[in-house]
């Protein structure tokens, strides 16, 4: 036994090694998809005092409030992370997720390791136990979620519940003082899958404690067993439950169905046999899928996931029979248990690969257990021939090289939002999501022609998503086409008028092109509808300062620094307002092309590039050239009047601005710069 514990501790500390080698070019990799509000914009993570707030307030959790809920263990590990890092490093949130995930993986072998212990009277079982850790630690699926920042949701939460099933099976005669159950209550807090827990422990109570197969379960004579089987568990589960609803009573907004219920479940029988296959050969994994519900009952694909699923039952039903399979049946148990929450609920994603993760834990186990006997059968022949232990050691190298290999692959795809995005064009091309959020990272480039090309093909994809029409009008922007900006900002408002984003990034264009006023109004509404958004917040201080409106500076930077205390543009923008000394400044803004033009339209459209570029002495000269066409251009004379304004040439701006309003004296942005420019005239 000591010789079998000194070769496990080796193998082991090899593992660990192995597991930091497959995942060494991982640790810089940035933030992605949920990160963005979650981790980035969540000013909240930023400051560690907030930790006792994340347990009840879920405005906390996300700067988006459509995505306002309770996991404080995750927001409070996120703050951590930050305060480690000084800052949004990913290195910190990386490490930390590695962390959880080789304490998790140290936790399984314990657990492999008694499951296997009570079935298999063998000296190979401990063994067994490392293989099945070991196989899972470097799967290849495993990093999809290690990768994804947010996503350690998914490791938490299979930490608590192992957690909790080894305290429960390792210590039996310490059950009745309930301390299993403290992990699982610390797990609610991390994702809503524990319940899961009370599933998996009925199962191992009636298998394990009580020796029975699931075939007996069905038997009257074993009534009295299964009650008394749920009652063991009440405790559990009415602590688990009342904790499940206290985090989802916190939740403000709950996303709707958004598929048909009855085809999203069985089109997941086709889901359970894609992970099924996908433990065997992990390719061509995706970070966001563009699988869809099926709905014809007699596709192929759902009578061969029906069909799966029926095996998948049998196979349980025959290995729970005889002890020494119970390993067996047990993992495709907690495989089926694991993935029960995201089969019956109809998410918008069919599938997701880091849903793997936690059932992954069983179907470990099987695998591993159905190897493992078939070797104890084999002994003989194996400790008598080289040749035999020369093919399993090349197996077991082979297995878990791959794996190792196909982490360090996909810790690549995940390294930035460019790479990451333009692998999920490749295997999810039919995926809107995708080629948008690939566009976004040519945008950010600079390639303009390109984001186009790739925002266009996401269009028929996604004729309803908001998020793509502001992007689009984003890009428009950039490429001096403001009528076609304006026109997506506004679709964007119309697709989602209850939704901050659509207001906040509209405010973000107007502000940008000089309707001042236009853009305060459209950041008042983002704010109202998002409190805690300092693009929004940002954004309404500049307007505010721009149109010399104090009082609403002082209130719109309190109300930024109460988020980001000490930011120095706020206390800049407070001190101003108190003074009513109106700050001097460049707009900040995306460059955009100029586009060369004989129209007074164009020349005006050249003004605004020039504006956002901060060149005001070209855009005065734009706005004069599309005067020289058009003499009753309001629209030129205001620009100018902002451009004069920005030069400190306040007498230019007034008579600019005054000559816009003879023309059109309703010009809300004329009359904000000739506001702006007297204020500041007589200092």
């Amino acid at each position: 036994m000591l010789k079998i514990n000194k070769n496990i501790t080796i193998c082991g500390f090899v593992l660990l090694l192995v597991l930091i080698a497959a995942y060494g070019n991982h640790f810089n990799n940035g933030f992605h998809f949920d990160d963005s509000h979650a981790v980035v914009d969540n000013v909240h993570i930023r400051n560690i005092k907030n930790i006792p707030q994340f347990f009840s307030d879920p405005k906390m959790f996300s700067a988006d409030p459509a995505h306002w809920g309770l996991r404080p263990v995750v927001t409070t590990s996120l703050a951590i992370d930050y305060w480690l890092g000084g800052s949004l490093n990913p290195f910190y949130f990386q490490l930390s997720t590695f962390i959880w995930f080789i304490v998790l993986c140290v936790l399984l072998f314990f657990m492999y390791r008694n499951l296997l212990g009570q079935s298999i009277k063998h000296q190979w079982s401990a063994y067994i136990a490392m293989g099945t850790v070991a196989w899972y630690a470097l799967h290849t699926a495993n990093a999809e979620t290690i990768n994804y920042v947010i996503a350690r949701s998914d490791v938490q939460s299979t930490f608590c519940i192992v957690a909790s099933f080894l305290i429960y099976v390792a210590y039996p005669q310490k059950q009745k003082w309930y301390l299993y159950i403290i992990p699982a209550f610390i797990g609610v807090f991390a994702k809503e899958t524990v319940l899961v827990l009370v599933i998996l422990l009925f199962f191992y109570i009636l298998l394990y404690e009580k020796g029975l197969s699931v075939a007996d379960i069905f038997k009257a004579k074993n009534f009295k067993l299964i009650v008394s089987a749920v009652v063991k568990l009440l405790p559990l589960f009415i602590i688990v439950a009342l904790t499940q609803w206290y985090t989802l009573s916190k939740v403000t907004s709950i996303p709707g169905i958004t598929n048909p219920m009855s085809y999203y479940i069985l089109t997941q029988s086709y889901v359970w046999l894609h992970y099924f296959i996908a433990f065997f050969l992990p390719m061509n994994l995706s970070a966001d899928t563009d699988w869809t519900v099926i709905l014809n009952v007699f596709d192929e694909r759902i009578i061969v996931g029906l069909i799966f699923v029926v095996l998948l039952i049998i196979a349980i039903f025959k290995t729970s029979a005889k002890a020494e399979t119970k390993p067996i049946a047990f993992g495709l148990i907690w495989f089926a248990a694991a993935l029960l929450p995201t089969s019956v609920a109809p998410f918008a994603e069919v599938t997701n690969d880091h849903r793997m993760f936690f059932a992954f834990v069983g179907l470990a186990l099987s695998v591993v257990t159905f190897i493992g006997l078939w070797l104890i059968k084999m002994e003989e022949q194996i400790t008598a021939n080289a040749n035999y232990r020369a093919l399993f050691a090349t197996c077991v190298f082979l297995v878990l090289g791959l794996n190792a290999f196909g982490v360090h692959q996909r810790n690549k795809i995940w390294h930035d939002e460019e790479s990451l995005w333009y692998d999920v064009t490749i295997k999810s091309p039919l995926n809107g999501r995708g080629l948008m959020n690939y566009g976004l990272t040519q945008m950010g480039k600079g390639n303009y022609a390109v984001a186009d090309t790739y925002f266009e093909r996401a269009v028929p994809f996604l004729p309803s998503y908001s998020t793509l029409f502001i992007n689009i009008g984003i890009l428009k922007g950039a490429t001096g086409k403001p009528q076609e900006a304006e026109q997506n900002f506004l679709k964007a408002k119309a697709l989602s008028p209850n939704t901050y984003d659509s207001y906040v990034f509209y405010a973000r264009w107007l502000n940008q092109v000089g309707r001042v006023n236009d853009a305060e109004a459209m950041a008042e509404v983002a704010v109202q509808l998002n409190p805690y958004s300092i693009m929004a917040l940002d954004i309404l201080m500049h307007c505010n300062n721009a149109l010399a409106q104090y009082d609403k500076l002082v209130k719109t930077a309190t109300q930024y620094l109460a988020l980001v205390p000490n930011d120095p543009t706020a206390q800049k923008f407070l001190e101003a307002g108190k003074t009513h000394a109106t700050v001097i400044e460049t707009v900040l803004a995306a460059p955009q092309a100029i586009q060369p033009t004989t129209t007074a339209a164009g020349y005006l459209d050249q003004s605004l590039a020039y504006y956002n570029q901060g060149d005001y002495e070209k855009c005065i000269d734009a706005c004069k050239k599309a005067i020289k066409l058009k003499p009753d251009y309001a629209d030129a004379y205001s620009n100018m009047g902002a451009a004069y304004n920005q030069l400190k040439q306040w007498q230019n701006g007034i008579d600019a601005c005054e000559q816009a309003l003879k023309i059109n004296p309703n010009h809300k942005l004329a009359k904000g710069n000739l506001d702006w420019a007297k204020s500041n005239i007589n200092k």
